[in-house]
């Protein structure tokens, strides 16, 4: 499933969608809806390894982020609720930086007060692997690791409670 987080109201959101859309389909990166999650690997901001396979039987959210992203202002604390709510299901929220230094997004998470890490991502090899054109960008993998929906944009609550269900099981 791709979702689009709210109606587009006007001729320049349809454009830039369309143009998401596009550049996401023809792009050379792996991740698709019903397939494996491509790997990530790398380093936290907090400077510790991280894989996504090490969270493998655990549904997981991999949100691309940027400190200079506007709307990525307003999805964190829906993030932070939503790994409140869940915390008994085992979710786990990973962050990717996307196109931002390490200095401004450790900034960003400490005055958002997010608790899930964030790799660092310098040479944009996971945001190639996941065909990401833009933040905010997130992915929804199930407990095998399988890729089960796509959100462009924004995560508002709504959007959360439609594709949080198919990763939960």
């Amino acid at each position: 499933m791709l979702a689009v987080s709210r109606p587009l109201r006007s001729f320049p959101a349809l454009l830039l969608s369309v143009a998401l859309l596009v550049a996401g389909c023809s792009s050379s990166g792996t991740a698709k809806v019903g397939d494996p999650a491509p790997e990530i690997s790398g380093t936290t901001l907090d400077g510790q390894p991280l894989t996504l396979s090490s969270l493998r039987g655990r549904p997981v959210v991999v949100n691309f982020w940027a400190s200079w992203c506007v709307p990525c202002r307003a999805e964190f604390p829906v993030l932070k609720d939503e790994l409140a709510k869940h915390a008994a299901d085992g979710l786990e929220i990973i962050g990717v930086v996307y196109k931002d230094s390490a200095g401004p997004a450790r900034q960003f998470v400490t005055s958002f007060g997010a608790t899930w890490p964030s790799v660092i991502d310098p040479t944009g090899s996971i945001a190639t692997a996941y065909r990401v054109v833009a933040p905010p960008q997130s992915y929804f993998i199930d407990r095998q690791g399988i890729l089960r929906s796509i959100q462009i944009g924004q995560i508002e609550t709504q959007d959360f409670d439609q594709q949080y269900p198919a990763i939960s099981k």
